[in-house]
């Protein structure tokens, strides 16, 4: 038989308050531990140990905030007060403010450690954040000294159950502290400059007792306090998602129609579900229309759908859907699709990931547009963690079931040989669909043409078709012959040539007018 008294016990978690950090540490601190938290000045430390401190209480809890920093308690509170997690609720009893930087000064390290032990007990506190742990090294006369009161606090605060932060304004290389070896914790908040932006990060070096996430994650500093964004690629990572019934059944593949006749035609009746899709075309190519059929055809058939983009408002999209006579009943509308427009100047490329993620879980969305690859490559600064974000955000959308189209903008207008950026061949080369719309050029008049460059897994027309757009819409032509007099630069009427002219038959065009 198995002795039970000998199992470990369980372990207690403390939540920060801040949620992409209790997410990086899978869960939160974990309690009686004894954590380092350090960088340089203005990272934002002591406004994470307030936040931390304020949310304990709230929760229940009871905490200290010892200083051993020459800054007033009223002066830092009234920075506090900006913030959010602020409370003006009567603190004396929950939270205490108090001042070791005298006592250290004054009687050195083994006072300071009774007055901690006092403090502890007599608050019953289950907090503890000491903010200023440099002037220890400074007032310490050894090494030694600085390791007997790391380890003496320790004992103090496991022995109540207390979790403990330390806050360090070190911007040292780590382990080279004997705080960074023998706490249980150690996170690091960095600052630095991208062009003309400045990042925020986040790591955690160590963190015993648990997994975590690791590497950097972007944080911000806002209305709400730190706000931490873990990585999308390493929160979906541990995420399981069983795979849809779709992706396991041996049944034909469902299809997802754009209810364009001529267009249906060529993908054998819509875009397989659980696909990704790229649309690509240079402005003005018909890419955001072409993506809005897609949706109202899901809101015809009562499917839910979204709209994620970077430079169109939803009420400039919602206007020129009635204007088109898409999606003409507003209740459905409302109903089954939502609009989410997102700035293009956005710092981090998690938020936008966790924006879309948020809705399609909400709402159970089941297509989705999203209208641009700037907004995204704006947000990242590198290629390689733009592959990573998209590789991991396209696994997740199609085990979720999801059929997705993405917009994606070319440079060269009328360029007549096909060429990709490299950036944005890696991101087609993830796809399962690729979609080309294109300007041509014959005697002074633009045509639209389009084509499927590939479909994995299903049959399609590989055929070049000219596409207008009128004021109902997008438009394919019925057959392939008027792109191709068009590509061949002669534009016949059906009258003089029994061939298939332009969709625009006004137009009568012969070579021999050159």
């Amino acid at each position: 038989m198995t002795d039970i008294t000998n199992q470990p016990a369980a372990i207690e978690r403390v939540s920060s308050g801040i949620e992409g950090f209790d997410q990086i540490l899978h869960g939160g601190l974990i309690r009686g531990e004894t954590y380092l938290l350090m960088g340089p000045p203005g990272a934002g430390k002591t406004i994470f140990g307030n936040q931390l401190c304020f949310h304990h209480i709230a929760t229940g809890g009871r905490a200290i905030y010892l200083t051993l920093l020459a800054e007033m308690h009223s002066r830092m509170l009234a920075h506090m007060q900006s913030f959010d997690f602020f409370s003006t609720d009567p603190l004396a009893d929950k939270l205490t403010y108090l001042s070791g930087y005298a006592t250290l000064e004054q009687q050195g390290l083994d006072a300071l450690t009774k007055l901690i032990r006092k403090e502890v007990r007599k608050q019953r506190a289950t907090i503890l954040v000491i903010d200023g742990v440099l002037t220890i090294e400074q007032n310490a006369s050894s090494l030694r000294d600085r390791k007997e009161f790391l380890h003496a606090l320790s004992v103090i605060t496991e022995t109540v159950g207390c979790t403990t932060l330390l806050l360090a304004q070190y911007n040292k290389e780590i382990y080279d502290q004997p705080e960074h070896t023998m706490v249980d914790g150690l996170f690091h908040l960095s600052s630095h400059l991208h062009d003309s932006r400045s990042l925020r990060e986040i790591q955690v070096h160590k963190f015993r007792g648990s997994s975590f996430h690791e590497g950097r994650h972007s944080y911000i500093i806002g209305s709400q306090g730190i706000e931490i964004y873990p990585r999308t690629e390493a929160l979906l990572k541990t995420r399981q998602i069983s795979l849809p019934s779709s992706l396991m059944s041996v049944q034909p593949t469902k299809r997802m129609a754009f209810d364009l006749p001529r267009f249906d035609e060529m993908i054998d009746g819509g875009l397989p579900t659980g696909s990704m899709t790229a649309v690509l075309g240079v402005p003005g190519t018909g890419k955001t229309l072409l993506g809005l059929h897609f949706l109202c055809a899901g809101v015809g058939q009562r499917e839910n759908g979204l709209y994620f983009g970077f430079h169109e408002s939803p009420a400039q999209l919602r206007r020129r859907m009635t204007d088109l006579g898409l999606c003409t009943d507003d209740k459905v509308v409302n109903q089954h699709l939502e609009f989410l427009s997102q700035s293009p100047t956005e710092d981090i490329i998690d938020v936008l990931g966790e924006q879309i993620l948020a809705v399609v879980h909400e709402k159970k969305v089941k297509r989705l547009f999203i209208d641009g690859l700037s907004g995204f490559q704006n947000a990242v600064v590198s290629q390689e963690r733009l592959d990573l974000f998209l590789t991991s955000l396209f696994t997740t959308l199609r085990n979720l079931d999801v059929t997705t189209i993405w917009a994606i903008e070319l440079a060269d207008l009328l360029n007549p040989t096909i060429v990709m950026p490299a950036s944005i061949s890696k991101m087609a080369a993830l796809v399962e669909n690729i979609v080309l719309l294109r300007h041509v050029e014959l005697y002074s008049q633009l045509y639209r043409l389009i084509s499927i460059m590939k479909m994995r897994q299903s049959k399609y027309d590989p055929s070049v078709r000219e596409f207008r757009i009128s004021n109902s819409g997008l438009e394919v032509a019925p057959t392939f012959t008027s792109a191709e007099a068009i590509l061949s630069g002669i534009a016949h009427s059906s009258e003089s040539t029994g061939k298939q002219a332009p969709m625009d038959n006004s137009l009568i065009l012969r070579k021999e007018q050159r």
